[in-house]
């Protein structure tokens, strides 16, 4: 079945994700990329509320086939990373280019691809489905690269606030590892931040005796905090992990010690930890090495889990039907908006294209992978949403 997909090339889905890419929509600017996805929408009968929060696009749609039956909200960004320098650039990265069965852009996998999958497979759903169960739901942000602050977390918040509420989530990000359709998100670990501040007492280096080197102090509670086994992971996470970003101390020359040393590090962790149990034993730590220090702590998401259910059953059995793949249920990775979904208790996965050129120069994806994807996530509103009398 894989080899009949891929033999096709869906120019509807193609000429849509060029269409998006060509927008320079570095977040947390959106540049009419939400217009043009609006405009198909509408065009199949979705209610279409726009929710802008700050400087940040949004929009919630929703297509209601007056049956009972579940809710399938397909969600994603159209926000992309800044692109670096063009020069590096095989081919302009707004550019949306073709060449050698490949699709080149900014944002072709991260995720303006499976937008367009999304919208097209939708169209085909809805015209071959007059009667459908239940609603089928968009919800778009252009704030989930960046700070994250005005996008999915607001929306929810506000879905919430009207008492509406969904079912299932299905996520563009790119979860596939080295081909299409060989992982899905089922997960996240949690992302806690840290901005450590270690106090000392600045002079010349030539009389030790009259001051306090905080780089000095900063490195034994540093190698603790790095040695530590935070926890031992479970069933469905790795293990904690502890990893210092920045380190910043001096003054510009080399004769002078520096009157304190800063530190930037995050914590990604299990559903063994809590955020209370790190910064408990972190600050403990701290403390046990005598450091005079300031510290403050943010968090960018819990960790969350999507349990085997409906959702899950369904990705795989499509999974499988399609690309003939055994599925890896995965939660490694960074941070998605899942984390601003889940805790509503709504089933969630991430499911798109491979993800090994994102955020990357040249970033690209398989031009046969566009049907492929479509195909899957049409499958999908089939198994969930058909109309199944």
């Amino acid at each position: 079945m894989t080899n009949s997909i891929e033999s096709i090339e869906d120019t509807e889905t193609l000429a849509l994700a060029q269409a998006l890419i060509t927008k320079p929509s570095v977040s947390p600017k959106d540049e009419g990329c939400q217009a043009l996805m609006i405009q198909r929408l509408t065009a199949m009968g979705f209610d279409i509320t726009p929710m802008p929060f700050a400087d940040v696009e949004n929009f919630w749609a929703v297509k209601d086939s007056g049956l009972p039956g579940p809710t399938l909200v397909f969600a994603g960004h159209t926000d992309v990373v800044p692109a670096g320098p063009l020069s590096d650039w095989r081919y302009p990265p707004f550019e949306a280019t073709l060449s050698d069965g490949w699709l080149y852009g900014r944002g072709s996998a991260d995720m303006k691809s499976a937008l367009a999958a999304m919208i097209v497979a939708c169209e085909r759903f809805v015209a071959q489905h007059t009667a459908f169960t239940g609603k089928i739901g968009f919800l778009i942000t252009s704030d989930e690269e960046a700070a994250a602050k005005h996008g999915t977390v607001r929306v929810m918040q506000a879905l919430a606030d009207a008492k509406i509420q969904f079912d299932y989530c299905i996520l563009g990000e790119p979860s596939s590892s080295q081909t299409l359709g060989d992982m899905i998100r089922v997960g996240r670990r949690g992302s806690l931040n840290a901005h450590l501040i270690i106090r000392g007492k600045s002079g010349h280096v030539a009389y030790p005796d009259t001051l306090i080197n905080p780089i000095h102090q900063a490195m034994p509670a540093i190698t603790a905090l790095a040695s530590k086994q935070w926890d031992q992971g479970n069933d469905f996470f790795p293990p904690t992990t502890f990893q210092v970003s920045n380190f910043n101390a001096g003054v510009g020359v080399q004769n002078v010690v520096p009157g304190d040393a800063q530190v930037e590090f995050n914590f990604r962790y299990s559903s063994a930890s809590t955020q209370a149990d790190l910064i408990r034993e972190t600050e403990d730590i701290l403390q046990a090495h005598g450091l005079d220090f300031e510290i403050k702590w943010s968090l960018s998401g819990e960790p969350f889990l999507t349990e085997k259910g409906r959702l899950i059953d369904a990705a795989v059995a499509s999974l499988h039907a399609i690309t003939g793949q055994e599925v890896i249920l995965s939660t490694g990775g960074g941070t998605s908006d899942g984390r601003f979904i889940a805790p509503y208790g709504i089933e969630v996965i991430e499911l798109g294209h491979v993800n090994k050129t994102i955020h990357k120069v040249n970033e690209g994806v398989r031009v046969a992978d566009l049907s492929i994807l479509t195909t899957i996530y049409l499958d999908l509103l089939v198994r969930l949403v058909g109309d199944h009398d």
